[in-house]
């Protein structure tokens, strides 16, 4: 087995029930201590039992479920780590159902659980700079799986008009970026590319018009997957394209639907275990770099179907 992984079983072996879980947990969102959630002071603590902590400051009792988003879940701790391992390690994703027989809960907590964490892969504040692949792909469906009346004409973009189009930013030898926007339109692409990518960067891209733009601000090569160019020297788009070869083969093979509501948080999924889940990393470590993102990400089920 390689050294950069664990096996299921080892893992087990290292979280066998709540309590462990609990620990691995508070070491990694309180690295210096316990800190109370509410006041963000942590030298007027007092212990209790079965993880409980009395901030005598505010007078608030806590535990390192508060203020993230295993917050008011009955699901144990054990459980939580296990999905966001398998999260972090199935690169294609985990669906709802898959993940309900996996840790012993019913599949819409499992729906749940899985947006929960798909919550905290969100608010990549980083900016992209260098050599910066950039490219769009439809989700919606496959034409020919629509009922006669609801396929797009003939000659359409792949039925483009009647998807969510996402934009997807690849920094080479670095992170990736993607998002659902509102539209394909040189306004809507060109701010997304501002506020994500840092100026003067060279940017390359296909010959959508949309990009032509661009030149004032970034240095701007393009491909013309009209005319059959892929590839001219150091100038392509194969890095984002492989981004989203990944991420239709989770959203039609694993999930089968992603609905518009939900679609950015699935995004964020694939974008984190790209960004974190370099096979290189020892699990662990791609298991804390999810760890650590789960503060300040509460998310109610009310707020998520409302």
């Amino acid at each position: 087995m390689s050294k950069s992984t664990i096996s299921t079983y080892q893992l087990f072996e290292m979280f066998p029930d709540q309590e462990t879980a609990r620990v691995y947990l508070e070491g990694r969102l309180w690295p210096n201590g316990v800190k109370c959630p509410v006041c963000g002071i942590g030298d007027r603590i007092t212990a209790r039992k079965g993880g409980y902590y009395r901030c005598n400051q505010c007078k608030e009792d806590f535990t390192v479920r508060t203020g993230t988003i295993f917050e008011r879940s009955h699901v144990p701790l054990h459980k939580w780590v296990y999905a966001m391992y398998l999260l972090v390690t199935a690169r294609k994703g985990i669906s709802s159902m898959q993940l309900a027989k996996e840790i012993g809960i019913t599949q819409k907590s499992a729906w749940f659980v899985l947006q929960r964490l798909r919550e905290a892969c969100g608010d990549n504040l980083s900016v992209l700079r260098g050599i910066v692949e950039v490219d769009e792909m439809f989700v919606g469906g496959k034409e020919s799986n629509k009922h006669a009346d609801k396929r797009a004409p003939k000659g359409s973009r792949g039925g483009a008009s009647n998807k969510v189009p996402v934009l997807g930013m690849r920094e080479r030898g670095g992170k990736t970026k993607a998002m659902p926007v509102s539209g394909t339109s040189t306004r809507v692409l060109g701010n997304a590319i501002h506020e994500n990518v840092e100026m003067g960067s060279t940017i390359m891209s296909d010959e959508h018009p949309a990009y032509r733009h661009l030149d004032g601000d970034f240095q701007h090569e393009t491909v013309n997957h009209k005319q059959h160019e892929y590839v001219r020297g150091n100038v392509h788009t194969n890095g984002i394209e492989s981004v989203w070869a990944v991420m239709k083969r989770g959203l039609h093979g694993v999930y089968h639907h992603a609905s518009e509501k939900h679609l950015h948080r699935y995004v964020d999924e694939f974008t984190f275990r790209l960004n974190e889940g370099n096979v290189s990393r020892h699990t662990l470590d791609r298991l804390e770099s999810f760890v650590v993102n789960v503060a300040g990400k509460r998310l109610t089920y009310k707020a998520l179907i409302g």
